[in-house]
């Protein structure tokens, strides 16, 4: 008898030993949700020794139908079938070994919102106010640096952390609706535990967790809901591309195919024009799409199936879980054009209304016109994406605005680049901005001319697609010339406890800031009322006289589109836009309420655009 109890007691030590030899210590995602389009869902579990133990599972609904190994014996990769007869709720899996569970974790199915799959997202009606969390407003100091995350906060470095976060960016949610906005942008959110430039947020270090200098996951959902709450959208900006060198998976890969050439880690070559080449040496192209971003964002295999789910099923799972009106996606040809297909078809399956939209940045509109979804590519290829950057648009602008209108100079730059339209399957879709957190601010690039950069702030709420706002534009926030990522990402002026100067309350604002603001609130707040911008069509005609005119129509509205860059007073004859004015006598000017004739010609203040409506 005593014997058997040694026995019995021993075995109970050798199990524990066991057990301890096998901790988990990731499952992502870390849940999901009963009710998706697609039942397959993969659940990557990290831990010491678990792909030598065999997963179960046992809960009505959940087949799990293949288990994935790679060349890491502490990763095991299980796909599941989720039935359409499951229920939201927990269940084990567990690890076994001759029948005994030597490791196991809690897993949760959860409910979807009700009309989750159809949500609403943004489209030529919107307008989106786009902001850095970590420069935009400090809610809480006690977050500013935190024992775990390797930068702290200083904000006398324009390239280090500084501070703000969720709870800063949600008490000032109501200033960007008044401002007229109908969708926020903040760049990236999640982890960024690196050394330095982590304020950033492109160098994830984990895909599910909000970085905590900014919040947690609670308060981001919190956010959104707030925003949703004022009649508001969030677009997620996603990283498909690269990771930070910081990230987790460094300090035990999950694959050594995992990352593209890891051994080299060789840079992108940045040429774009490869993907399109039929030129194009095959290493050439290899290296634009493999290498690294730079020598702390290594570059993710999209190739690997297994890296390829996990991106997909990461997307989905914010798009769910945060309640997402949209998607950003980062640098997005240099990711695997195979890959970014199947991630666009994927997450447009379970939610067909949304927009995303990429960054391809460059000048050439026949590269930018390649990755929207619909275009007749020579190769045959259709990524699959909706929406995509207007960075053409964008380059042009700073010569259009300060180049005299003498021979094809000036305005005409503006209207040939419009004219390249017939590119773009779909142009009424394209993301059309001024500046944003990677181009110096317009402000210093039309040399401090505040009118001209007015002018380029209503030809962007007024043209074809979907415009762009970046913060800070509203009070004359400025940058140097040469592109200066700390400075152009200046910090909210009111954003932090002790400003003199608050673009919230107005407190300290010099008059033309005043007036700045005003024609930001005028000029967007109209711009949500107009059924022509949202989705009229387009007719400009070509610049004369330092004008350039276009009209925005539906068959009920109009709005006619005066950008003026003359130096002195002028006279603009109207009869030339007969066509488009037709029977109408007057209209008002949507920015200072006047009514305008349309039967004679119109005086022109000097290096003042306006629009007129009817």
């Amino acid at each position: 008898m005593k014997r058997l109890a040694l026995m019995l007691l021993a075995s109970v030590f050798l199990s524990s030993a066991h057990a301890a030899d096998f901790q988990i210590a990731h499952v992502e995602p870390m849940h999901w949700w009963v009710g998706m389009h697609d039942p397959q869902l993969q659940v990557m579990v990290h831990g010491e020794n678990i792909a030598s133990l065999k997963p179960e599972v046992n809960y009505p609904g959940v087949k799990l139908v293949r288990v994935d190994r790679t060349d890491n014996k502490n990763y095991v990769f299980l796909n599941f079938q989720i039935a359409p007869s499951a229920r939201a709720g927990a269940f084990d899996i567990a690890f076994k070994r001759g029948g005994a569970t030597l490791a196991s974790t809690r897993y949760r199915l959860e409910q979807r919102r009700q009309g989750s799959a159809q949500r609403k997202s943004f489209s030529a009606g919107d307008a989106i106010y786009l902001l850095m969390p970590d420069r935009y407003a400090n809610g809480s100091a006690a977050n500013d640096t935190l024992p775990g995350m390797v930068e702290p906060a200083d904000r006398a470095n324009p390239v280090a952390r500084h501070g703000g976060d969720l709870a800063g960016m949600t008490a000032h949610l109501d200033y960007i609706k008044q401002l007229g906005f109908t969708m926020v942008w903040p760049t990236p959110l999640l982890e960024n535990n690196q050394q330095a430039y982590s304020y950033h947020g492109y160098a994830l270090t984990d895909f599910y967790r909000v970085d905590p200098r900014f919040g947690n996951n609670d308060d981001y959902r919190r956010y959104v809901a707030a925003a949703n709450g004022m009649g508001m959208g969030v677009i997620h900006d996603v990283v498909l591309n690269h990771i930070g060198n910081g990230h987790w998976w460094m300090k035990d890969m999950p694959a050594a195919d995992w990352l593209n050439v890891p051994a080299t880690r060789a840079l992108t070559n940045n040429q774009h024009s490869t993907v399109h080449d039929i030129h194009a040496a095959p290493e050439d192209r290899a290296l634009f799409q493999d290498g690294w971003f730079v020598d702390s964002m290594p570059d993710m295999n999209q190739r690997n199936p297994l890296v390829a789910r996990y991106l997909i099923q990461n997307t989905i799972w914010w798009v769910e879980y945060a309640n997402l009106s949209g998607i950003r996606e980062d640098t997005f040809s240099y990711a695997d054009s195979r890959f970014l297909s199947a991630w666009c078809k994927a997450v447009l399956a379970e939610y067909p209304n949304l927009n995303i939209v990429g960054e391809e940045m460059d000048a050439q509109p026949q590269l930018v016109a390649y990755w929207q979804k619909g275009a007749r590519n020579r190769d045959g290829y259709d990524s699959g994406l909706p929406s995509v950057m207007d960075f053409p648009l964008v380059e042009a602008l700073p010569a259009t605005l300060n180049n005299s209108e003498q021979g094809w100079d000036g305005f005409h730059k503006l209207y040939d680049m419009i004219a390249n339209d017939f590119l773009y399957p779909d142009p009424m879709n394209l993301l059309v901005f001024v500046d944003n957190h990677d181009r110096s601010r317009m402000l210093p690039l039309v040399h401090g001319n505040v009118d001209l950069l007015k002018t380029a702030l209503l030809f962007t709420a007024t043209t074809r697609g979907i415009p762009q706002f970046f913060y800070g534009t509203e009070v004359l926030t400025s940058s140097p010339v040469e592109r200066d990522d700390g400075r152009l990402r200046a910090d909210m002026p009111g954003g932090w406890e002790g400003d003199h100067v608050n673009a919230f309350t107005g407190a300290g604002l010099t008059a033309q800031q005043t007036d700045m603001q005003a024609f930001t609130r005028k000029l967007f707040n109209w711009r949500k009322g107009s059924a022509a911008i949202a989705g009229g069509k387009l007719t400009h005609f070509i610049p004369q006289d330092g004008c350039y005119v276009y009209f925005r129509y539906d068959g009920a509205h109009t709005v006619m589109v005066v950008l003026n860059k003359n130096a002195s007073p002028a006279t603009l004859d109207l009869t030339r836009f007969k066509s488009m004015i037709k029977q109408a006598a007057r209209g008002r000017n949507v920015l200072t309420d006047e009514t305008v004739s349309l039967r004679a010609p119109l005086a022109m203040k000097p290096m003042t655009s306006l629009a007129i409506e009817w």
